[in-house]
């Protein structure tokens, strides 16, 4: 095999490459080199959400503090990540596949599905809203006029083009945009040095409340990201080789988290040093850091990124959604078409302003999204492969083979994010949520699992019994 091979995804007719293989396993002579899925999740690693979460953390507790959240992040998130992809590598499923036969049923798993699709809905909405920050900025448009919502609408849908045979032209897209976003970020950094008086680590002080609720603040906010990427790159993890192993994974997860946090740290350098000047809103908002560092470079800059990322936003979504609705409609227009729904519910979103409620977005999903992963992680590494109550390997997953609704997954689930729900509203700190919820969600699936004796893995025989008689 040649040094560029280990770049490339294995031959696949255009089909294949188009569907993605959305509702169905990942066929053993379909698997990619793990340079090769590394290469696409450089997308994801050099996001402009990191700039401004960088920003975030040192704003909340300064530094050195803020290493404790971050660490919190990179170590969790190599942990989390190298399990689900394991997992999904062994299966050559989706999350949202998996979920079908781990704890769900097939139309419980669709309910998880749209959850986990709000999740793409919104970063979708994060990185759109940052390119029209920064065309807003360069040409003197209001951000929430209608031409903002134009702005937003056109790269969006220019975005779609470029993911339209997934994992291919996601490939092909970060082999030559990775470099041109380096060389602008080394001008960026050039800028900033010329034009501004650069703020090193000493002086990263918090902007507001100091002490332990800004700490949980910084730790909530790291626990939504650590779960999140871990998931995300299970969708890349399927398409591993099934005899990969946690060395394998780990390495996928070391090589996209040493970019994002090469990007974290340094905006945390971009928006301490902006700080003053411009206050802490600009100072965290890439779509104005960049346009004034570079200008027109910088509106370049903004969108390249912005494609890049996105396009693992829309194919993400669109590989959920074909799960769920596959299920909940037996409704199969097609991978792509799934791409527009998140594209016109991102457009409706940006037009009602839903991104001003940020915080209590990454609150609610951080419930939701945290305890679905962590009761399927527990359902596969506990309840199957440790307690043998289910199969272990070739995990059921077609309608056929699961039932429409398992109550242990569904319970758990319902149960720890109403206690979760419970932080939401007022009743204790919002910060406790997330982490309350994905703690009691996987105890309580896997005393159900016990307790009934893993039945519910697959359907009721009860109607096959009453055939017969």
């Amino acid at each position: 095999m040649s040094i560029l091979s280990k770049f490339r995804g294995p031959e696949a007719s255009l089909d294949d490459q188009i569907e993605s293989f959305a509702i169905d396993r990942v066929p053993a002579n379909k698997r990619w080199p793990i340079p090769a899925i590394s290469l696409v999740l450089l997308g994801n690693a050099t996001a402009m959400f990191f700039f401004s979460f960088g920003a975030q953390q040192t704003f909340l507790v300064g530094w050195p503090m803020m290493l404790v959240p971050i660490g919190y992040f990179f170590f969790g998130a190599i942990t989390i990540g190298a399990l689900t992809m394991r997992m999904a590598s062994r299966e050559g499923l989706s999350q949202s596949l998996i979920s079908r036969g781990l704890g769900f049923g097939s139309r419980g798993a669709a309910l998880t599905s749209f959850i986990y699709a709000i999740n793409f809905v919104y970063y979708f909405l994060f990185e759109g809203t940052i390119v029209s920050h920064a065309l807003a900025y360069y040409f003197g448009i209001e951000i929430n006029s209608l031409w903002g919502i134009v702005i937003f609408a056109v790269i969006g849908l220019i975005t779609i083009g470029f993911v339209w045979r997934g994992m291919y032209a996601m490939s092909a897209l970060q082999t030559w945009g990775f470099p041109i976003f380096v060389g602008l970020l080394i001008f960026a950094i050039i800028q900033l040095s010329a034009n501004h008086s650069p703020v090193g680590p000493s002086g990263w002080e918090a902007t507001g409340l100091s002490g332990g609720a800004a700490m949980w603040s910084a730790m909530s906010l790291a626990n939504g990201q650590m779960i999140f990427q871990g998931l995300m790159a299970t969708d890349y993890g399927r398409f591993a080789a099934r005899t990969v192993r946690y060395r394998g994974t780990a390495t996928i997860m070391l090589l996209e988290l040493i970019p994002m946090f090469i990007v974290i740290f340094l905006g945390a350098y971009i928006g301490a040093t902006m700080l003053g000047e411009f206050g802490a809103e600009k100072a965290q908002d890439p779509g104005f850091m960049f346009v004034e560092l570079m200008g027109w470079a910088g509106v370049l800059f903004v969108v390249i990124t912005q494609i890049r990322i996105n396009v693992m936003n829309l194919y993400g979504g669109s590989i959920t959604l074909s799960s769920g609705f596959d299920v909940i409609a037996h409704f199969r227009p097609g991978r792509p078409w799934w791409m527009f729904a998140v594209w016109i519910i991102g457009v409706v979103f940006y037009a009602t302003n839903v991104i001003n409620h940020l915080g209590t977005f990454l609150a609610v999903t951080g419930v939701l999204t945290n305890t679905w992963v962590l009761i399927i992680l527990s359902d596969y590494f506990i309840c199957r492969k440790w307690l043998k109550l289910g199969r272990g390997e070739d995990i059921e997953f077609r309608e056929e083979e699961v039932r429409a609704w398992n109550p242990c997954g569904l319970t758990s689930l319902g149960i720890a994010v109403f206690i979760g729900a419970l932080g939401i509203v007022g009743m204790y700190p919002v910060a406790y949520a997330s982490f309350i919820a994905m703690f009691v969600g996987p105890v309580i699936h896997i005393a159900m699992t016990v307790a009934t004796r893993g039945r519910f893995y697959t359907p009721d025989p009860q109607p096959a019994l009453q055939e017969v008689r």
